[in-house]
């Protein structure tokens, strides 16, 4: 994926290209241009249609590039220098992120108590889904989700890369609270590739060699060549030094920094596979051990996804403008207002269904879970529900799952079914409809 390098001019030319530049950021109607430009952050082959006829394609990006330095901070892992500038809109957006997903306010003042679990469950899928299709695994959400809820074996590479990061999230979630280390980020990758990996002793390893590029999956250009594997392991230490200072002098926004993590982790490349969704997770990690709660129930990755080839410009532009990971960060900060916006709309859509489901909660004995199950059935005829699909959808025991549907099967509403020698299923009697339009009266 080759991308037009920016403007170039000589060491003769530098100083006055530069004194021009730098009064264009003293016009009122130019600095308002320049603004707008960097809060979109955009790089030299998106920038320069809006450059005015007047100006010279060298000063106007000189001329964005210092409205840039006035904010710069910069950032070393290893040999290498990176810096970052939080514009106006990255503010604005951070503030949005702090105000909703996580500090004081409480889970349930966006998702109903009684139904965390379930949402949880199903971001999780969405998640795990999303960030491994990203990485080439081929299957369906509805194929995947089907494989997760019936906790069923997969039968290809693709389904155990979408379990594997199931799992990996869930991981995570339960050691939220450990400390960043190397060893930490070894265990994840084990999550992330078990059983993917054409030599089983890379998991959780780091490479061994220099062999390792980032390519264009359509041209098979070279992207990224990461540093030599004889420093990955330094750099890793310096990162986990870096996620794990709190202190005030150094203090960066968690959000930010969280977004730096996912990016380092894939520069450094310290595996022979796995990078992306190892890099993904730690974004994750690191945003739910700081508070933000909410990130649990956004399928970021489904964003990126969707937009993938933008995801990948933003690590090109970063290198091509001399490590300005700011275009990662802009493209990160975008991604998780669509997530959270897609959040939104997803809740919306679930509280309809759930005023829909009053005459089943209606029904006397009937739980919450019996309810929702109820819907289920009645929207699809033909759907089979296993013991071990209703205990991953609501988080119970299966214990739990089995009494569930037993008392909708001796309400004469679900009967059991062999789906082979070990498995059976639940599925809708005959007389279903004409048994729930009775018992809700």
């Amino acid at each position: 994926m080759l991308i037009e390098p920016t403007p170039a001019f000589s060491q003769a030319e530098a100083g006055a290209i530069g004194q021009k530049a730098f009064s264009l950021l003293f016009n009122a109607d130019y600095q308002s241009l320049i603004r707008r430009i960097n809060n979109d952050y955009l790089y030299w082959d998106k920038a320069k249609y809006h450059r005015p006829e007047d100006v010279e394609p060298a000063v106007f990006w000189t001329s964005i590039k210092l409205m840039r330095l006035a904010n710069i901070r910069t950032l070393q892992f290893g040999q290498y220098n990176f810096s970052y500038t939080i514009t106006d809109k990255m503010q604005a957006l951070l503030n949005q992120f702090d105000m909703n997903f996580g500090g004081m306010l409480n889970s349930a003042s966006i998702i109903p108590e009684q139904d965390k679990q379930m949402y949880l469950v199903s971001s999780i899928m969405e998640e795990a889904i999303a960030s491994s299709q990203m990485e080439g695994a081929n299957t369906t959400r509805k194929v995947a989700k089907e494989m997760l809820r019936k906790q069923q074996t997969p039968v290809n590479k693709d389904q155990q890369m979408i379990l594997n990061n199931y799992e990996t999230i869930r991981y995570i979630s339960e050691h939220r609270n450990d400390e960043f280390s190397v060893p930490n980020i070894k265990i994840i990758h084990s999550y992330i590739s078990k059983g993917t990996l054409d030599d089983p002793q890379m998991e959780g390893t780091f490479r061994t060699t220099d062999d390792v590029v980032v390519q264009n999956s359509i041209t098979g250009t070279i992207v990224h060549t990461p540093p030599t594997y004889a420093q990955v392991e330094s750099m890793l230490e310096e990162l986990c030094a870096f996620a794990n200072d709190d202190s005030v002098e150094n203090f960066i926004h968690p959000i930010i920094k969280a977004i730096i993590i996912h990016f380092m982790l894939a520069y450094i490349h310290p595996f022979v596979d796995g990078n992306g969704r190892t890099a993904r997770s730690l974004f994750y990690w690191y945003m739910i051990k700081k508070g933000y709660w909410l990130t649990e129930y956004l399928s970021i990755s489904r964003v990126i996804y969707k937009s993938k080839a933008s995801y990948e410009k933003a690590y090109i532009y970063t290198e091509a403008d001399m490590n300005d990971i700011s275009y990662f960060i802009h493209y990160n900060l975008n991604a998780m207002q669509k997530a959270y916006e897609q959040l939104k709309q997803w809740l919306t859509e679930q509280e309809k269904k759930r005023r829909a489901m009053k005459n089943f909660v209606a029904i006397e004995g009937i739980n919450d879970r019996q309810a929702y199950l109820l819907r289920l059935f009645t929207e699809n005829a033909d759907l089979d529900m296993r013991v071990k699909e209703v205990a991953t959808r609501f988080n119970v025991t299966t214990h739990t799952a089995r009494a569930d549907l037993q008392h909708l099967t001796e309400l004469g509403l679900l009967r059991e079914v062999a789906i082979d020698k070990k498995t059976k299923a639940y599925v809708r009697t005959t007389d279903f409809a004409k048994i729930v339009e009775q018992l809700a009266k």
